[in-house]
């Protein structure tokens, strides 16, 4: 809210250099302002008594804008990939696999470990979690469990995170 939106009958006034003018009401406050050739701007609406502040408004809506867009830069995503396995993987397709989600979690994503069951593998299901507790062990230097190995359907999942 700025100048005349702000209908409180008190409020703290910060003057234009930053120092506290004290409480008074807002047709003051808006005086002040006015002499300034400022805007009067509320910043804490939910404060008792509402704090405003003397400030170039549209210098103001700037430097919000400038400071939100440095907190989106410093802001990093973690992305989720999927390794998928099959029950009856062989040892170098399962090493492979492993390297790869080795460079995903020190990329800093979290690698998701996805066993696909088809047909009558569902049958041995449980014999086939070792495959996955294998992969977790071969990655135990870089890796930490967030999710362990739970069934979903037709297939079975655990998500991995890298280690601090």
């Amino acid at each position: 809210m700025i100048n005349g939106q702000i209908r409180d009958k008190e409020v703290r006034l910060i003057g234009e250099d930053g120092n506290q003018l004290g409480i008074m009401s807002s047709r003051e406050a808006q005086k002040l302002a006015d002499e300034a050739n400022l805007d009067l701007v509320k910043i804490s609406p939910k404060a008792n008594p509402p704090v405003c502040k003397i400030v170039d408004y549209g210098k103001y809506k700037y430097e919000l804008a400038r400071k939100e867009k440095e907190a989106k830069k410093k802001q990093k995503t973690v992305d989720i990939k999927e390794v998928r396995l099959s029950p009856n993987i062989e040892a170098n397709d399962l090493n492979t696999k492993i390297n790869n989600a080795r460079k995903f979690l020190t990329k800093g994503n979290k690698v998701k470990v996805t066993l696909r069951f088809r047909g009558r593998e569902m049958a041995h299901a449980m014999q086939s979690k070792k495959v996955l507790d294998d992969f977790a062990a071969k990655l135990e230097d870089v890796s930490s469990i967030e999710k362990p190995a739970k069934m979903e359907g037709r297939s079975m999942s655990m998500v991995l995170t890298e280690k601090r």
